[in-house]
């Protein structure tokens, strides 16, 4: 009987021991799992990332490094007067200067024209909005090139062609895009506040500007950031409207850079301004990353 007491006292202890060591077996085996996962992610992001370190390498070679085979990654010596040497070649600072000239006047017009659209949406109720939304959002699958041509017909009638105007102006009319990205987030607002709003005597477009505005600042730069990165990337849009070299945006200077260095073989100077025109877009989106994270997220838009 002492026996079979000690053998009972002690499958407790055993099963403990039991179950512990699976416990540590599901450890061992979530940190493996995880373990991939970031190696898979890390080699997933070198390989996204390869093209822009490619680009950055070659802009701080010489010509014969840029010859080399195999491949050279890693300059010896390096050369930056790549650099300096391209803003002589062309105007380069001038470039600069006319893509801010529409790009940052884009911006505004979208925040403006896409946020209020938003309230209307989303905070204020009327008849027809659901069908009026979703016809906006059908908006979406037209592309640009279907388009196209009875836009340029329209702005040569309006004589905007040669100008910014045609790249502007029409940001100022909302994009469905940023549209819904905005209505979404209004959403998440409680109504509350606006029903409190309106009960205080506030006007309706009071409540989008004293309510709705101040708590969507995340969206609102999501929005801007994803209007100034197209504004900066766009090149069918100068392409189409604009005609003289000294209205050209950046987009299309590296086009003509692109004519006149690849003849000269200049690989190092194209991909020196290639890299100045890739580094605003990149500062802008670590400064700004924060508030794309919170706002995607909150917008709904995932995965």
């Amino acid at each position: 009987m002492r026996v079979q007491q000690l053998l009972s006292d002690e499958r407790p202890v055993d099963i403990l021991r039991g179950k512990a060591g699976s416990v540590n077996n599901l450890a061992i085996g979530d940190w493996l799992r995880r373990l991939f996962l970031y190696v898979v992610l890390v080699v997933l992001s070198f390989a996204f990332a390869l093209p822009l370190l490619w680009m950055i390498s070659t802009s701080l070679k010489t010509d014969p490094q840029v010859y080399h085979i195999p491949p050279i990654w890693v300059p010896n010596p390096i050369r930056l007067m790549n650099y300096p040497e391209v803003l002589t070649q062309v105007p380069f600072g001038l470039y600069f200067l006319n893509t801010l000239r529409y790009a940052l006047p884009s911006v505004v017009g979208v925040l403006l024209s896409s946020s209020l659209a938003a309230y209307g949406f989303a905070g204020i109720r009327w008849r027809g909005r659901d069908a009026l939304f979703f016809i906006a959002i059908c908006t979406m699958m037209v592309p640009f090139q279907v388009v196209m041509i009875p836009l340029y017909i329209t702005f040569k009638h309006l004589g905007w062609l040669n100008s910014y105007k045609p790249l502007v102006i029409p940001a100022f009319f909302g994009f469905p895009y940023y549209i819904f990205l905005t209505r979404q987030f209004f959403l998440t607002i409680p109504s509350e506040l606006s029903d409190a709003a309106w009960v205080d005597g506030c006007s309706p477009f009071m409540v989008y500007w004293r309510i709705f505005l101040p708590l969507s600042r995340s969206v609102l730069v999501v929005v801007g950031l994803f209007e100034f990165m197209a504004a900066w990337n766009n090149y069918l849009g100068p392409l189409i409207y604009l005609n003289r070299d000294e209205l050209y945006p950046v987009a299309l200077a590296l086009r003509m850079m692109r004519s006149t260095f690849v003849e000269k073989l200049a690989w190092p100077y194209l991909m020196a301004a290639s890299t100045m025109v890739v580094l605003p877009v990149i500062l802008i989106f670590v400064i700004a990353q924060g508030f794309l994270v919170e706002g995607i997220a909150l917008t709904g838009i995932k995965g």
